[in-house]
């Protein structure tokens, strides 16, 4: 592919610098570490995707810098939102995908860069129409993934409390009203990852019964009292949980059932669709 002066000009003004500063952050973590580390160099959260090329002089300047980049988090076309499912064009994004793998593919051969390199897709957790396509091309060209999936395992959390309901029902609804009190702190730091009516959002003390939670927080489009809105929100309120003694000791004494939605959650609904048998 040819590129043309101007398109490397803006290349270089968009991500060389921004490279750098990678590297000082990489060099500044290995000199503070002994053990072996990983290290992933994210450029999702940004306005626009990058085009192969530009994913590749992103490699090419982290390869010039020493940076011994295990994944790459690019940005794809299309809605990443937390906690739900992928919004967009799964033929635009098949074609991205794939041409990110030969990206990555090539890079290896030409640089010195780790044999493991591999893309990450960042806010993937729940994007259950893109699996099948992951899959697929992950197989095809013999490449590894990453997938973060830290939040989705929350939000099971969450739903295992509602599920147990008595003090973890109640602990888990009082943490949503106070979540409604602080939207606008929980929220601004991923404005570009949620797209959250606030006027579908339950009211304080809306659900009767852990059952009722769990069905609006529970990622199953089937279920007619699934409410991505109020989803979106306790993906961000995992703030408030991890400022509450009482979180860790419920976790504890509701176990069983948090284990049960957690192992279902991640096995069959997400390890199971992206890395096993390929059935399409």
């Amino acid at each position: 592919m040819d590129i043309s002066e101007a398109d490397f000009k803006e290349m270089t003004n968009t991500f060389l610098f921004a490279m750098k500063k990678a590297s000082e952050v990489y060099f500044y973590i290995k000199s503070k570490k002994e053990e072996r580390f990983f290290t992933e160099v994210s450029i999702d959260e940004v306005e626009n995707p990058q085009t192969p090329t530009e994913l590749f002089f992103v490699l090419a300047a982290l390869a010039f810098y020493k940076v011994p980049v295990n994944t790459i988090a690019p940005k794809f076309t299309g809605n990443f939102y937390k906690g739900i499912d992928y919004e967009g064009d799964l033929d635009q994004f098949s074609k991205e995908f794939e041409d990110d793998l030969c990206v990555l593919k090539f890079v290896k051969s030409e640089f010195d860069m780790p044999k493991e390199l591999k893309l990450s897709v960042h806010s993937g957790s729940d994007k259950f129409s893109i699996y099948p396509i992951i899959n697929k091309l992950i197989k095809k060209h013999n490449s590894g993934l990453h997938v973060k999936t830290a939040g989705t395992t929350w939000l099971e959390e969450a739903i295992g409390l509602a599920e147990s309901g008595g003090e973890a029902f109640k602990f888990i609804q009082n943490l949503y009203n106070e979540a409604l009190d602080r939207y606008e702190e929980l929220t601004e730091n991923y404005m570009e990852v949620l797209s959250i009516d606030k006027e579908k959002l339950p009211e304080k003390n809306y659900f009767e019964n852990g059952k009722a939670f769990a069905d609006a927080l529970r990622h199953d489009t089937k279920n007619e009292n699934y409410n991505p809105h109020f989803r979106q929100l306790m993906h961000c309120a995992y703030k408030i949980a991890g400022e509450k003694n009482e979180f860790y000791s419920l976790l504890d004494s509701c176990r069983d059932k948090i284990e049960e939605n957690v192992t279902l959650n991640l096995y069959e609904r997400h390890l199971k669709p992206l890395y096993g048998k390929f059935s399409g």
